[in-house]
Protein backbone atom coordinates (compact mmCIF):
# COMPACT_ATOMS: atom_id res chain seq x y z
CA UNK A 1 0.00 0.00 0.00
CA UNK A 2 1.43 3.15 -1.02
CA UNK A 3 1.68 6.00 1.46
CA UNK A 4 -1.20 8.28 -0.73
CA UNK A 5 -3.69 5.26 -0.39
CA UNK A 6 -2.90 4.17 3.23
CA UNK A 7 -5.55 5.27 5.96
CA UNK A 8 -4.71 8.17 8.33
CA UNK A 9 -5.41 7.35 11.79
CA UNK A 10 -8.02 10.12 11.77
CA UNK A 11 -10.08 8.41 8.95
CA UNK A 12 -13.99 8.58 9.32
CA UNK A 13 -14.78 5.19 10.24
CA UNK A 14 -18.65 6.15 10.34
CA UNK A 15 -21.09 6.97 12.57
CA UNK A 16 -23.75 4.72 14.56
CA UNK A 17 -27.26 5.71 16.12
CA UNK A 18 -25.72 6.66 19.66
CA UNK A 19 -23.67 9.43 18.04
CA UNK A 20 -26.57 10.84 15.63
CA UNK A 21 -28.49 11.28 18.41
CA UNK A 22 -26.12 13.74 19.80
CA UNK A 23 -25.97 15.71 16.49
CA UNK A 24 -29.49 15.77 15.54
CA UNK A 25 -32.79 16.76 18.12
CA UNK A 26 -34.93 14.23 16.47
CA UNK A 27 -36.02 11.08 17.63
CA UNK A 28 -38.27 7.58 16.14
CA UNK A 29 -40.60 8.35 14.18
CA UNK A 30 -38.76 11.40 13.13
CA UNK A 31 -35.12 10.26 13.20
CA UNK A 32 -34.61 9.29 9.56
CA UNK A 33 -30.92 8.97 9.29
CA UNK A 34 -29.75 5.13 10.47
CA UNK A 35 -25.86 5.41 9.82
CA UNK A 36 -23.73 7.73 8.56
CA UNK A 37 -21.22 6.03 5.94
CA UNK A 38 -18.61 8.97 4.90
CA UNK A 39 -18.56 12.30 6.85
CA UNK A 40 -15.90 15.33 5.77
CA UNK A 41 -16.50 18.48 7.83
CA UNK A 42 -17.29 21.63 6.24
CA UNK A 43 -17.26 19.50 2.92
CA UNK A 44 -20.08 16.39 2.65
CA UNK A 45 -21.85 13.76 4.25
CA UNK A 46 -23.26 10.64 2.95
CA UNK A 47 -25.89 8.75 5.21
CA UNK A 48 -28.58 6.36 4.77
CA UNK A 49 -31.71 5.17 6.05
CA UNK A 50 -32.96 1.59 5.63
CA UNK A 51 -36.74 1.92 4.45
CA UNK A 52 -39.29 -1.13 6.11
CA UNK A 53 -42.77 -2.03 5.95
CA UNK A 54 -43.20 -1.89 9.52
CA UNK A 55 -43.03 1.77 9.69
CA UNK A 56 -45.84 3.63 10.49
CA UNK A 57 -45.98 5.74 7.02
CA UNK A 58 -47.46 2.97 5.24
CA UNK A 59 -50.37 2.28 6.97
CA UNK A 60 -51.86 5.39 5.21
CA UNK A 61 -49.14 6.30 2.67
CA UNK A 62 -50.43 3.84 0.99
CA UNK A 63 -52.41 0.90 1.92
CA UNK A 64 -52.55 -0.79 -1.40
CA UNK A 65 -48.83 0.29 -2.73
CA UNK A 66 -46.49 1.47 0.14
CA UNK A 67 -44.74 4.40 -1.38
CA UNK A 68 -41.96 6.22 1.06
CA UNK A 69 -43.60 9.99 0.82
CA UNK A 70 -41.55 12.50 -0.64
CA UNK A 71 -41.88 14.94 2.07
CA UNK A 72 -40.11 12.48 4.31
CA UNK A 73 -36.98 11.86 1.61
CA UNK A 74 -36.80 15.60 1.79
CA UNK A 75 -36.81 15.59 5.70
CA UNK A 76 -34.49 13.24 5.44
CA UNK A 77 -31.73 14.68 3.14
CA UNK A 78 -32.48 17.83 5.86
CA UNK A 79 -31.81 15.82 8.43
CA UNK A 80 -28.39 14.14 6.99
CA UNK A 81 -27.40 18.16 6.12
CA UNK A 82 -28.17 18.88 9.56
CA UNK A 83 -25.52 16.60 10.78
CA UNK A 84 -22.98 17.69 8.40
CA UNK A 85 -23.68 21.42 9.42
CA UNK A 86 -23.22 20.61 13.01
CA UNK A 87 -20.26 18.23 12.95
CA UNK A 88 -18.23 21.03 11.08
CA UNK A 89 -19.04 23.62 13.54
CA UNK A 90 -18.26 21.55 16.43
CA UNK A 91 -21.65 22.20 18.06
CA UNK A 92 -24.60 20.16 19.53
CA UNK A 93 -28.06 20.86 19.99
CA UNK A 94 -27.88 20.51 23.33
CA UNK A 95 -25.29 23.54 23.31
CA UNK A 96 -28.56 25.46 22.39
CA UNK A 97 -28.63 25.53 18.66
CA UNK A 98 -30.41 24.19 16.39
CA UNK A 99 -30.22 24.09 12.21
CA UNK A 100 -33.71 25.12 11.46
CA UNK A 101 -35.22 24.15 7.70
CA UNK A 102 -34.99 27.45 5.64
CA UNK A 103 -36.19 27.04 2.62
CA UNK A 104 -36.23 23.90 -0.44
CA UNK A 105 -35.56 24.80 -4.10
CA UNK A 106 -35.31 22.44 -7.29
CA UNK A 107 -37.01 19.56 -6.17
CA UNK A 108 -37.34 16.48 -8.51
CA UNK A 109 -38.63 13.49 -7.68
CA UNK A 110 -37.25 10.41 -10.25
CA UNK A 111 -39.00 7.60 -8.80
CA UNK A 112 -40.51 5.76 -5.93
CA UNK A 113 -39.16 4.85 -2.72
CA UNK A 114 -40.64 1.43 -1.47
CA UNK A 115 -40.18 -0.80 1.58
CA UNK A 116 -36.97 -2.88 1.33
CA UNK A 117 -34.89 0.26 -0.12
CA UNK A 118 -31.68 1.76 1.54
CA UNK A 119 -31.90 5.40 1.01
CA UNK A 120 -28.50 6.94 0.35
CA UNK A 121 -28.42 10.66 0.87
CA UNK A 122 -25.68 13.14 0.11
CA UNK A 123 -25.29 16.91 1.36
CA UNK A 124 -22.54 18.87 -0.17
CA UNK A 125 -22.20 22.42 1.44
CA UNK A 126 -22.80 24.94 -1.35
CA UNK A 127 -22.60 27.89 0.89
CA UNK A 128 -22.32 29.58 4.08
CA UNK A 129 -23.03 33.18 4.86
CA UNK A 130 -24.48 34.97 8.03
CA UNK A 131 -25.33 31.31 9.53
CA UNK A 132 -27.99 30.77 6.17
CA UNK A 133 -26.11 27.20 5.34
CA UNK A 134 -26.86 26.23 1.50
CA UNK A 135 -26.91 22.40 0.73
CA UNK A 136 -26.91 20.66 -2.11
CA UNK A 137 -28.77 17.09 -1.92
CA UNK A 138 -29.64 14.13 -3.29
CA UNK A 139 -30.88 10.66 -2.73
CA UNK A 140 -30.46 7.02 -4.25
CA UNK A 141 -31.38 3.78 -4.20
CA UNK A 142 -29.30 1.34 -5.72
CA UNK A 143 -27.37 4.47 -7.15
CA UNK A 144 -30.22 5.20 -8.61
CA UNK A 145 -31.69 8.90 -8.28
CA UNK A 146 -34.33 9.38 -6.30
CA UNK A 147 -34.84 13.03 -5.32
CA UNK A 148 -32.57 15.94 -5.60
CA UNK A 149 -33.15 19.39 -3.82
CA UNK A 150 -31.09 22.58 -2.44
CA UNK A 151 -31.54 23.04 1.25
CA UNK A 152 -31.25 25.61 3.09
CA UNK A 153 -30.78 25.85 6.78
CA UNK A 154 -30.79 28.40 9.43
CA UNK A 155 -28.18 28.10 12.44
CA UNK A 156 -30.04 29.18 15.53
CA UNK A 157 -28.38 31.51 17.55
CA UNK A 158 -28.12 30.83 21.00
Amino acid sequence: MSPDTAPSASAFTGMGMEEIQRLLPHRYPMLLIDRVVDLEKGRRILAYKNITINEQVFSGHFPVKAIFPGVLIIEAMAQAAGILGFASVDKQPGDERLYLFAGVDGVRFKRPVIPGDRLMMTAEIDSNKRNIWRFRCSASVDELLVCEATILCALEAP
